[in-house]
């Protein structure tokens, strides 16, 4: 008994990977109200990346975006290897052609625009909060991630083995043991500094249970880089961008792969990346991240972490009922369904 997915074959005449059989995969959007259905995916993800401790994977996740996403990222970064290589003069461009018409342009392009909008926005917004209110944050915070456990441990499907038991509690250890890091003092970076955090970072972005807004807090680059946002320090962003853009290209493929000929067992790391990182969610501690017991406003911490819970079950019902909806309009069109078990 195996616990992975046969590795996928490459068709010969195209050299594309066939689809995964068990990946969710959206319909394609077939008017204005899907579209705008994608800019809200969009939008909740871009939003959970401003808060620490919240992984924008994850939303994508919940929302059934995200082998999409890392599909069209996969194709888009060898598109722009492709790019590269045509310009050395060692590649067709039959073959960056190809990527580019892989990338599900019609997901991604409203997907990347609520981001944008949810960031700028959101940027704004978060910040007194979560100065203000750091306790009761985190508590709906930490409410939304248990809660979205039940997403991928329900793509993994079927009885969770021995092997993988013990892989998620290592994975959930590793992402316990990173959100207890004491943050480091703000800085003035340098753009190589920025650079670098940006390209760790956006590998939090596609990974859940990570957030990218968490490592930047243990980097001492999370207010730098909010202010960034806020001023419109196009320079500071800029640099930003191109580290993410590296990141991306060096992360991504390596990830696609894994959920094409590894599913089962990578969905069960992320599962225990995202119950260790509840450690950063915990509502009651200090500056140095130290846990304590809890105090002050108990009512209002369990009030908030019940109705984080209610959001996210909420969306996977809506979610769920979006699936079915376009199962019946049209049967033909891959939807989202989770393994039925290891493969005999």
């Amino acid at each position: 008994m195996t616990d992975d997915r046969p590795a996928s074959t490459v068709e010969p005449a195209t050299g594309a990977l066939p689809p995964a059989p068990v990946t969710p995969h959206h319909a394609a959007p077939r008017g204005w109200l899907d579209r705008l259905g994608l800019a809200g995916r969009g939008a909740l993800i871009g939003a959970a990346e401003i808060v620490p401790g919240v992984s924008g994977g994850t939303i994508a996740l919940i929302v059934g975006v995200y082998e999409t996403l890392i599909r069209s990222a996969g194709h888009l970064v060898r598109a722009a290897v492709g790019l590269v290589l045509v310009a050395l003069r060692r590649r067709d461009r039959a073959t960056v052609r190809h990527h580019a018409r892989e990338v599900r342009w019609d997901a991604v392009l409203p997907i990347g625009i609520g981001m944008l909008a949810a960031v700028v926005v959101g940027a704004a917004l978060l910040e007194p909060v979560l100065e203000e209110y750091p306790v009761q944050a985190r508590a709906l915070f930490a409410g939304l991630i248990v809660a979205s456990l039940v997403v991928p441990a329900r793509m993994v499907g079927g009885r969770w083995t021995i092997r993988e038991v013990g892989v998620g509690l290592l994975a959930a250890a590793a992402a316990f043991f990173l959100t207890s890091i004491p943050p480091a003092a703000d800085q003035q970076p340098t753009a190589l500094v920025v650079f670098g955090a940006a390209a760790v970072a956006v590998c939090a972005l596609v990974l859940p249970g990570i957030s990218g807004s968490f490592l930047l807090l243990t980097l001492g680059l999370y207010e730098p880089t909010l202010g960034a946002v806020n001023d419109r320090d196009l320079g500071y962003l800029g640099v930003f961008v191109l580290g993410a853009i590296f990141g991306l290209s060096v992360f991504v493929a390596g990830l696609q792969w894994l959920l094409e000929h590894r599913h089962r067992i990578t969905l069960v790391v992320m599962t225990g990346l995202m119950a260790g990182s509840l450690r950063a969610l915990w509502p009651w501690q200090d500056d140095d991240r130290s846990l304590q017991a809890p105090g002050e406003s108990l009512g209002a911490v369990v009030g908030l972490f019940v109705l984080g819970l209610v959001i996210v079950l909420g969306l996977v019902l809506v979610e769920d009922r979006i699936q079915a909806r376009a199962a019946e309009r049209d049967p033909a069109e891959p939807q989202h369904r989770a393994e039925e078990g290891p493969d005999a």
